[in-house]
């Protein structure tokens, strides 16, 4: 019984947030697909925005799930405050990780360090990919040679 409250408590929540923190971007796109639903009616795609946004709060779940299952309580703070600053390296290295456990390259919980080791190699990676993630600093040599302080002679 405490698990369905629970269920419905972080249902009433995702609602919660999902309604608050976009209602413009929600009223967008509620317009948007409205327009692609065009020939199924209003009830139609106002349901199905309905079980969509019901769907994307299940993945939430289960991915938030998964990750608790994978990481470490450190790893997990980690990933976190990483996902504050940069969200979309957040959501990489989640489906990752959750691909990684899933094709069963995880075995017991990942550490902190192993995190870092992980972001690490998604930095190189990202590095080689594009091109342009190091900066080069290239600074003028200034020599002084004591014959050209030597004017008064």
């Amino acid at each position: 019984m405490e698990d369905d409250e629970l269920q419905a408590i972080r249902a009433a929540r995702m609602a919660e947030l999902r309604g608050g923190g976009g209602s413009s971007a929600s009223s967008g796109g509620a317009s948007g697909s409205s327009g692609f639903s065009g020939p199924q009616g209003a009830s139609n795609g106002g349901s199905g925005g309905k079980n969509q946004e019901e769907q994307q709060a299940q993945q939430e779940e289960m991915k938030r799930q998964m990750l608790s299952r994978i990481l470490d309580t450190e790893a997990r703070e980690r990933l976190s405050r990483i996902g504050l600053v940069k969200p979309q390296k957040a959501r990489q290295i989640t489906d990752l990780l959750i691909r990684m456990a899933q094709s069963g390259q995880i075995r017991g919980k990942i550490k902190e360090e192993q995190l870092i080791d992980l972001l690490d190699q998604v930095d190189q990676a990202n590095a080689a990919e594009s091109g342009a993630g190091k900066i080069t600093f290239t600074r003028k040599k200034t020599v002084q040679d004591d014959d050209d302080s030597d004017f008064d002679l």
